[in-house]
């Protein structure tokens, strides 16, 4: 369980096929950790990264390796090539819930249509999948690279819909949204309160 509050930006310095004779392997991450605290960190921990939960190898000197599968480097954005990251630590017993309850679990991915500033602020439009549009929903939460993010308006489309973020100067320095740009793809996890909802909903209606 994540909260949707990126600790660091990382860097994937290092991507190694798991299995050279089998394609379907996936991949061995190296991520340089930079400001997140690994000290607390033993293997088996989950780490989020750019919103997808991953599994501590082995870490060391502010270095740490996950394996990343075949299925989810196919349904995942950025886990396939050296650059940033966002990561998180799975929360702790204690800790306070300062975004939302995410899962690191990716539903779909987006494209940035608009990035740009507005005033003070940063206006981020993203292209949702059909399957993920209905979880979407006006002041609903989300989860964008692992970041938690309010919507402001959804406009609906018949291949999906277009979501509307507004962006503080702090998130956008405190994260890889510093080198977003139109076009890029964007892990979308939706409220898994909404997911819930939905559950409920079709078992009172059958």
């Amino acid at each position: 369980m994540f909260t949707g509050i990126v600790r660091a930006v990382g860097e994937i310095v290092k991507t190694t096929p798991i299995n050279k004779e089998d394609q379907q392997a996936g991949l061995r991450l190296t991520v340089d950790a930079a400001g997140l605290d690994l000290s607390r960190v033993q293997v088996g921990d989950s780490i989020a990264i750019q919103g997808a939960c991953m599994t501590v190898l082995r870490h060391a000197e502010g270095k740490f390796e996950v394996d990343v599968s075949q299925e989810s480097l196919s349904r995942t954005a950025g886990l396939d090539r050296l650059g940033p990251v966002n990561l998180e630590a799975a929360m702790r017993l204690g800790d306070t819930l300062d975004g939302h309850m995410v899962l690191g679990h990716v539903d779909g991915v987006g494209e940035i249509t608009a990035f740009k500033p507005v005033g003070e602020s940063y206006l981020l439009q993203i292209k949702a999948p059909k399957h993920c549009a209905k979880y979407l929903a006006f002041k609903g939460s989300v989860t964008i690279n692992g970041v938690s993010l309010t919507i402001n308006e959804v406009v609906d489309s018949a291949d999906g819909c277009t979501i509307s973020i507004n962006l503080i100067p702090h998130t956008v320095a405190e994260t890889t949204f510093q080198y977003a740009q139109v076009g890029d793809s964007v892990n979308i996890e939706v409220d898994t309160i909404a997911r819930y909802v939905e559950r409920m909903l079709q078992k009172t209606s059958t």
